[in-house]
């Protein structure tokens, strides 16, 4: 069983990586673009025989119930948006936007960016989960700035300064983690595997735990996107390409908040530590709260949805933060729903950028008239993502808002005023970009369509139906989480 588990750590991890040198020479950009999403592919279908391969660990790698469930989340999206990014980028360069030698480097970086994250998800190493993400970050800040327009260098500029304070404060935390641990396991690699960490976790010095619990929240923190830690964020979306901007905000964002939930099932286990909830819920609510008053203020529609992404991210930090089996399992399942839903709706906005020619908002009109399948892809992406029924997002928040008047009522008034708010706003976007009269100086559209349908009909199922075997694996995962 434990080569089982082996194989498919070894697949999802030496795909993208051969896929990468693969790319990287490979001139042609169609031929790039189909095997970036054979690739993807692979690595997905790889994903998914973790389910039935055992849980397992050594000194650098570990499976287990908790990081299977992210890593099968992470390389369907990754291949879904591949998909859309094959269609999306061929017309970037047929635009000028974009030279077939930065298509190459494009290619070969999103598949780097997918080892990386999948990394960061396998290593039972909290040393070699930091440098995975670190590798994540320096990948995306290169996509960033692809176009080499001024505003896309300040973007990644910005991004690579402000990602690199985070996770140099990341680093910190991490070297006081095993700091804490070398006195109770001993020198070496046992002292920053997950699986010995969380089974001595309770023998740690408490006064290191709570210091660098701080530093990692901080620096993680940054990573997800918490306010006031997101300047970085809306600028990245929206000067860098609509695929990578699809990946931050269903997957990059993820990948640090999965290690936030490490480190805090290490606290927990502390009975003289901190208490982890308190601190994440109010970043939490923060961003949620504050993410929803600025959406009323973005007039770039990829920025908007950028500032989405830091409200979303502040609930899910809230549920974590709340702890407990029914608000970890609201987070896990809101996590879930918002990397679909999310990625979906940047589908849309990709291709409605290309047809209309412009990302601001004013110059988008009547989309369901003139093409309608992308305008009412993006209404239902966005009634989905603003919680409404009969979507995923609508169980998720709900569960979200229940687990709190159960458990801090006084919670509930700023939670439940923070999700109307943002409600308010993406109605009031939505009706103005998708319906009334277009404008006419749009172009045919050139889309891929199934990933942003097929994204939007999972989200749709899951609101409608959870089938029980996901009910009981979220349930288990939840009861991990504490």
């Amino acid at each position: 069983m434990s080569g089982t588990w082996k194989s498919g750590v070894a697949g999802v991890l030496l795909i993208p990586a051969l896929a990468a040198a693969l790319l990287a020479v490979i001139p042609d950009y169609r031929w790039g673009a189909r095997i970036n999403v054979a690739a993807a592919a692979l690595t997905a279908l790889v994903a998914l025989s973790l389910f039935v391969a055992g849980t397992g660990g050594d000194d650098y790698l570990l499976i287990d119930d908790l990081n299977v469930v992210f890593v099968a989340l992470s390389t369907f999206v990754g291949f879904t948006t591949s998909v859309f990014s094959a269609t999306y980028i061929a017309h970037e360069l047929e635009t000028g936007r974009l030279t077939p030698l930065y298509l190459r480097f494009y290619h070969a970086m999103y598949q780097i960016l997918m080892f990386s994250m999948n990394l960061a998800l396998v290593a039972n190493n909290i040393g070699l989960m930091w440098v995975a993400i670190e590798m994540a970050t320096l990948t995306t800040v290169l996509m960033v700035g692809i176009y080499r327009t001024h505003e896309a260098l300040e973007a990644a500029w910005k991004y690579f300064i402000l990602a690199s304070v985070g996770i140099a404060l990341a680093l910190f935390g991490t070297i006081l983690i095993y700091v804490a641990a070398q006195p109770v396991v001993g020198e070496g690699l046992p002292a920053m595997a997950w699986t010995t960490l969380s089974g001595s976790a309770h023998l740690f010095d408490p006064a290191l735990l709570n210091l660098a619990f701080l530093f990692l929240l901080i620096g993680y923190g940054t990573k997800v996107g918490l306010a006031p830690l997101h300047a970085w964020l809306p600028d990245a979306h929206a000067e860098g390409p609509t695929p990578i901007s699809a990946v931050l905000s269903g997957l990059l964002l993820n990948v640090a908040l999965y290690a936030l939930l490490r480190f805090k099932i290490l606290l927990a286990a502390n009975a003289g530590a901190v208490a982890p909830g308190p601190l994440m819920v109010a970043l939490g609510l923060g961003s949620l709260v504050f993410a929803a008053f600025l959406l009323y203020r973005r007039r770039d529609i990829k920025r908007f949805f950028a500032y989405s992404s830091v409200e979303h991210m502040g609930i899910c930090t809230f549920a974590f933060g709340m702890g407990g089996a029914l608000a970890n399992f609201a987070g896990l399942l809101h996590m879930t729903m918002h990397s679909l839903t999310k990625s979906a709706i940047f589908f849309a906005v990709g291709h409605i950028a290309q047809v209309t020619g412009t990302q601001r908002m004013e110059g988008i009109r009547g989309l369901t008239v003139s093409h309608p399948a992308l305008g009412w892809g993006l209404v239902f992406g966005v009634v989905a993502i603003a919680g409404l029924p009969p979507f995923g997002l609508f169980t998720s928040e709900f569960l979200v808002v229940t687990s709190t008047f159960a458990r801090a009522p006084y919670l509930a008034v700023p939670l439940g005023l923070g999700l109307l708010i943002g409600l308010g706003a993406l109605l009031l976007r939505l009706q103005q970009v998708a319906f009334g009269a277009p404008l006419a100086q749009t172009q045919p559209a050139r889309a891929s369509l199934v990933p942003l349908y097929a994204h939007l009909a999972l989200v749709f199922l899951c609101g409608v139906y959870l089938p029980r075997a996901v009910v009981d694996w979220f349930q288990h995962v939840a009861a991990r989480l504490g």
